[in-house]
């Protein structure tokens, strides 16, 4: 599944680790080029999930238009390949009204997807994926993670080992294919003459990342977190399997579940993995051959920044 590269060539890209500044200069940058924004992320598509996902307030919404924001419950799934087909509609009809589509995130995967495809793989095999969840509860997270290992350690190296959803369609696809996922996902980047131009990620120094991230998930408790996840834990359907497994607030509710440690421990258990994720979103992104690295350090204005991806000066 993929979307027609004649159409991907009309859009631009910002990515980048989370708290790096995206959505700053995505609102600045989209402006410029007459764009709307659609989201590059797989859990602010949840409604209700707000803090904890950094998702742009309602006044940066009303700055310019954005999509495939709070679109889904938080007990719903969402695969990569209906995101494909959702985002694929979205810039169809931004470009029908002469605008520009901006795609700007951090899922690493979902800019894969959209750049290069998506492998749908076999249907499920709801018995084997009994049996792996049952394996999980029964033994734990690392358990699934390390069968993972030995047969896929490139899926293993890029799935975290609580990301028991994708572990375990890993350990399926193999189950039922006999071949890694990883071998069927590797679709190559398109020809650089018909791939997009714009592709973007900001990259800052690990130390102010880390800085700039110890202070974003501080500001997320000061903000409230702990009472949003106790406001969708109360909701009739609860979470889902994917929402469930969002930094922060996956963390927040095994804390809540656990009845065990303080506060203070819980921050610095989801600074820790925030730090840990960004750095995984990182490789993501040195790894996208399509992609161009935007140095940033300091205190660089966003509009500055905007104006050095128009100029192209990376």
């Amino acid at each position: 599944m993929k979307i027609d590269p004649a159409i991907l060539r009309q859009c631009w890209f910002l990515a980048g680790p989370t708290a790096c500044g995206k959505t700053a200069v995505s609102l600045e940058l989209a402006q410029r080029i007459n764009a709307e924004i659609i989201a590059l992320d797989s859990m602010t598509l949840y409604r209700g999930m707000d803090i904890g996902t950094a998702k742009p307030t309602a006044a940066e919404q009303a700055l310019v238009p954005h999509h495939l924001f709070d679109v889904l419950d938080p007990h719903e799934d969402f695969s990569v390949a209906e995101y494909i087909t959702a985002a694929d509609r979205c810039c169809r009809a931004i470009l029908s009204r002469g605008r520009v589509p901006l795609f700007a995130g951090g899922a690493g995967m979902y800019l894969r997807a959209v750049l290069r495809g998506v492998f749908d793989g076999p249907a499920a095999d709801l018995a084997y994926r009994a049996e792996l969840e049952s394996l999980a509860s029964r033994d734990g997270h690392m358990a699934l993670h390390e069968r993972l290992a030995m047969i896929d350690a490139v899926t293993a190296e890029r799935l975290h080992p609580h990301d028991t959803r994708r572990v375990i369609r890993a350990l399926e696809v193999f189950h039922v294919t006999g071949r890694p996922i990883s071998e069927q996902q590797a679709e190559p980047p398109q020809a650089e003459g018909n791939r997009p131009q714009h592709i973007f990620w900001l990259d800052r120094p690990r130390s102010e990342l880390h800085e700039r991230i110890n202070q974003r998930v501080l500001h997320m408790f000061d903000a409230g977190l702990v009472d949003e996840v106790q406001t969708l834990r109360e909701r009739p359907l609860g979470l889902g399997r994917t929402a469930r497994q969002a930094l922060g607030y996956k963390e927040v509710l095994d804390w809540m579940e656990s009845g065990s440690g303080s506060t203070a421990e819980i921050i610095d258990t989801v600074q820790t993995r925030t730090r840990q994720f960004a750095k995984r979103q990182v490789t993501w992104f040195r790894n996208l051959e399509e992609c161009r690295a935007v140095s940033l350090s300091g205190g660089e204005h966003p509009a500055v920044t905007a104006a050095r991806l128009i100029d192209g000066q990376c």
